[in-house]
């Protein structure tokens, strides 16, 4: 049994090496950069949370980057608290709606809101020195029609700086918006503990 050990071992490096040779050589081909699209949508858990990582990655590589929130309204989250409280030289974070639509329930008020986030994230991202810009919820806005969908991939097309990464959450995500998008991650519902009966806990839902 143990005389096998060497040729497994053997066997393994020389297939890496094969698999490590194919990627350098696929890798070395990807040598482009640009500002990319991104989009989290999906009805699993983790849309925002998978954005707000891409976030605090620019802030630990010092670049400039901001948020807008369209639908959560000004509840307390860590990500929020830690970026006002630590980050604010090198985050911009504005939070724009008035909380879910259920729980508005003024469809016109809630236009009005989503109005004003979209012309505050089309300031932020027109500002070259934002290196990355997130829509939080802002797929939601879109399918309900506040915003239209139309505006906002024309001015992703048109006006977006070159380098400038935007990226966009909410589930539902708008197939224009998908077929305008760089990166989609669509985040699929295998289980979820508030079928369970397990309320939204701190810091893991917010």
């Amino acid at each position: 049994m143990t005389d096998d050990i060497p040729q497994n071992t053997d066997r393994h490096a020389t297939k890496m090496a094969k698999k490590k040779a194919a990627r350098d050589k696929i890798m070395a081909t990807k040598t482009g950069e640009k500002g990319l699209i991104v989009v989290h949508t999906g009805k699993g858990k983790g849309k925002s949370t998978a954005a707000f990582g891409m976030i605090f990655r620019c802030i630990a590589h010092s670049m400039q980057c901001a948020v807008v929130q369209f639908i959560k309204g000004g509840m307390s989250t860590g990500e929020r608290d830690l970026i006002l409280s630590e980050f604010s030289d090198r985050c911009a974070f504005h939070t724009m709606g008035e909380g879910f639509t259920w729980e508005t329930q003024d469809k016109s008020r809630d236009t009005e809101m989503a109005q004003a986030a979209w012309e505050k994230a089309k300031e932020l991202i027109r500002d070259p020195s934002n290196r990355m810009v997130l829509l939080d919820e802002i797929n939601i806005a879109l399918r309900y029609d506040y915003i239209e969908i139309a505006e906002v991939v024309a001015f992703l097309r048109d006006e977006k700086p070159p380098m400038t990464h935007v990226v966009l959450t909410g589930r539902n995500a708008k197939p224009e918006l998908i077929d305008a998008a760089d990166l989609v991650t669509e985040m699929e519902l295998v289980k979820h503990p508030f079928r369970s009966g397990v309320k939204a806990q701190v810091g893991v839902e917010f």
